[in-house]
């Protein structure tokens, strides 16, 4: 039994070890990161993907439009986002989201929109709106889930391929 014990206490030590390098190795990727986005971006957060993989999510903010961007730090900041929400403000009633750019299924979408829904918060823009284009049906069961996950309003139109969606904060 003690020799069952001393391997599996070993199995586990070395799993430590390997995750506390990962974390460390993460870590001083952020620190270059972080350094190389704050020349041009203003950097708003840093979080953890649901692959517990750190993140660093910065924005780039105009009268105009808002984008919402996500870099990992897994590998070196060679000037371009991992994951992006691309929207536009439309009027000081709405946020419309044009392009949502990036892998599915790590986690940074939920980042991002998270993000998004506080810049309209901290704007006072009371409604994030966004469509449902035909080019989405190849995903549009991944779409809706996400949207439904974040609490948005979802209108489709399945004979035309179209749609609508709208989130508006609870009060």
């Amino acid at each position: 039994m003690s020799q069952v014990r001393t391997k599996e206490e070993e199995t586990n030590r070395e799993e430590l070890q390997e995750n506390l390098e990962d974390l460390e190795f993460q870590v001083f990727r952020m620190q270059d990161n972080l350094k190389e986005i704050a020349k041009k971006w203003d950097v708003i957060g840093i979080e953890q993907s649901k692959e517990d993989r750190w993140v660093i999510v910065y924005a780039d903010e105009t009268q105009d439009m808002c984008k919402i961007m996500l870099t990992d730090c897994d590998s070196s900041f060679r000037g371009q986002w991992d994951f992006s929400i691309h929207a536009t403000y439309q009027d000081d009633h709405s946020i419309h989201i044009g392009d949502i750019k990036g892998p599915a299924n790590k986690g940074y979408g939920s980042i991002c929109m998270d993000y998004l829904k506080e810049v309209a918060l901290k704007h006072n823009v009371p409604c994030i709106k966004g469509d449902l284009a035909e080019r989405d049906w190849d995903h549009l069961n991944r779409l809706l889930h996400f949207y439904e996950k974040h609490d948005f309003e979802i209108d489709v139109d399945y004979e035309e391929k179209c749609g609508e969606i709208k989130w508006y904060p609870h009060n």
